[in-house]
């Protein structure tokens, strides 16, 4: 898909539609406008859609790999507005040193921490480089097999841990629904994230304000049971080419 040109009526659209989604799901839970962030993925998007999602106001970009998200970070820097990005998918103890610290303050945030020893290894690496990035805390609250994270139990057993100092302040929690869920199937994963992110906090004495939780097929939801942060591609990338 390198090099293929974007309709920018049709990206507005979807990123018009998104947001108007998103105000509604706001309205309905009661919860103040401008209280959830958009991050577009742009996984399996050509590098050339960063400039006009950001044209279009949508600045918080996130991908899944880190090889891909360092080659998109340096194809892109040089933007005005510059883009934020976030780490969203699995990060391998191998490559935290390609990306915490080679994309300075332009990486704003790891969504998939899924052990202390990648928050370890993530905070180490960030005090060694002199940036920061926030970072969320993996949860496989649909106990699926083929998902990276802590389980509920885990998590709550390794609270004083987590609390400890680092070089990268924890928070919140990033959950994904089970594969083949509605976005009513799927409201019990995003309860549950709640429910121990309110836990983990009273635990830690940590605010943990993030939950980043929600993507194309059921962020709605994820936003009336409290999500902070979303992670939507196909909606907005959808008939887009050309």
């Amino acid at each position: 898909m390198e090099g293929l040109a974007v309709n920018l009526d049709r990206l507005k659209s979807n990123i018009d539609s998104v947001h108007s989604r998103i105000a509604r799901a706001l309205d309905q839970a009661g919860r103040p406008p401008g209280s959830v962030r958009l991050v577009a993925v742009t996984k399996r998007s050509p590098a050339e859609w960063v400039e006009p999602l950001a044209r279009l106001g949508v600045v918080d970009l996130g991908e899944n790999y880190p090889q891909e998200l360092v080659r998109k970070y340096e194809l892109t820097r040089a933007l005005e507005p510059a883009p934020c990005w976030h780490l969203i998918g699995h990060l391998q103890s191998n490559k935290v040193k390609k990306v915490v610290g080679p994309l300075g303050q332009a990486l704003v945030m790891i969504h998939s921490i899924d052990s202390l020893k990648l928050l370890d290894l993530v905070g180490e690496a960030a005090l060694a480089a002199g940036v920061s990035p926030a970072v969320c805390l993996q949860v496989n609250t649909s106990a699926e097999p083929s998902k990276h994270g802590w389980t509920p139990e885990s998590l709550l057993a390794d609270a004083d841990r987590i609390a400890a100092p680092r070089g990268v302040p924890v928070v919140g929690l990033m959950t994904m629904a089970a594969l083949g869920t509605t976005a009513e199937t799927a409201r019990g994963s995003f309860v549950r994230l709640r429910e121990l992110r309110d836990q983990l906090a009273a635990r830690t004495g940590r605010a943990l304000p993030e939950l980043s939780m929600g993507m194309s097929s059921d962020y709605e939801t994820a936003v009336l049971e409290g999500a902070t942060l979303v992670r939507v591609g196909s909606a907005l990338f959808e008939g887009v080419e050309g």
